[in-house]
């Protein structure tokens, strides 16, 4: 076997809609642990392939140094919500854990040690995902919204112009199926914050000041609720860093080395 290797596999068919795929990127020992990569895109678009923008032209790619780095990395597909509603997204990611889990002897990797790591949208769904599987050792969330119930109000007290989260055709509302305010109990079933519980396993919150589309606030509401419980949080604020840390290579290869570094400790690599 080569110093690596990048499998696809089919993780799931939901009748109606494409079949749903993921990209397992492992070292060439087996055995590794797993990370699990969650993408962003608003829960509208995006795609399983990429990290995020600002490290398309990192080479080595993000997935080969952390298989470098003795991890094993499934980059999953999920419906968007053009395709369906939640918490269609959060079934597909819990499908696909299973299914990894189901194989881990057959694919090689560690299910025992288990870990977490989304971006903006797919931030959310890790973060979700964690509080429901009591056997997921860490959560790595960058700037995902944590509660749907508070969004605009977020919004509007972070100064957030750019986009309107109280329209119909939001980000959040065409993922909910209504606005927050018109379905209220479906915004808060959507809402980490809403899930915390003593237990939940170790989370590293990382979002920028400057963020133009997820108010910083959402990860300190995040952060306070699972330091309410006594849980293990860290929480990162970056001064001046915007929504995927666009515009500054410092702040991408910060995040990322700080990101590798958690799940070292919590996954024992």
């Amino acid at each position: 076997m080569s110093a690596s290797s990048t499998e696809v596999h089919e993780y799931a068919v939901v009748p109606g809609f494409r079949p749903l795929l993921l990209d397992l990127h492992r070292p060439a020992a087996t055995g590794a642990p797993l990370v699990v990569f969650l993408h962003g895109g608003g829960w509208r678009a995006g795609t399983r392939a990429a990290l995020g923008p600002m490290y398309a032209d990192w080479s080595p790619s993000p997935f080969a140094r952390l298989t470098a780095a003795g991890f094993a990395v499934a980059s999953l597909d999920y419906r968007l919500s053009g395709e369906a509603l939640f918490p269609a997204q959060l079934e597909d990611v819990t499908a696909g854990l299973a299914w990894l889990r189901a194989r881990a002897d057959a694919l090689g990797v560690d299910a025992s040690r288990v870990a977490l790591w989304g971006e903006s949208a797919g931030g959310h769904l890790a973060a979700l995902l964690g509080l429901a599987d009591p056997d997921v050792r860490a959560v790595v969330d960058w700037y995902g919204p944590a509660d749907l119930t508070t969004f605009v109000a977020d919004a509007a007290a972070g100064g957030i112009s750019a986009i309107d989260p109280a329209a119909p055709d939001s980000r959040e509302a065409l993922l909910l199926g209504a606005t927050a305010a018109a379905d209220p109990e479906r915004a808060r079933r959507g809402s980490p914050v809403a899930h915390v519980h003593a237990g939940a396993p170790p989370f590293l919150l990382r979002h920028g000041t400057a963020d133009r589309l997820v108010p910083t606030r959402q990860s300190q509401r995040l952060a306070a609720a699972l330091e309410g419980v006594g849980a293990d949080v860290r929480l990162d604020l970056v001064p001046g860093a915007d929504h995927l840390w666009r515009g500054d290579p410092d702040d991408a290869r910060a995040a990322f080395d700080e990101a590798v570094a958690f799940l070292r400790a919590h996954l024992g690599v």
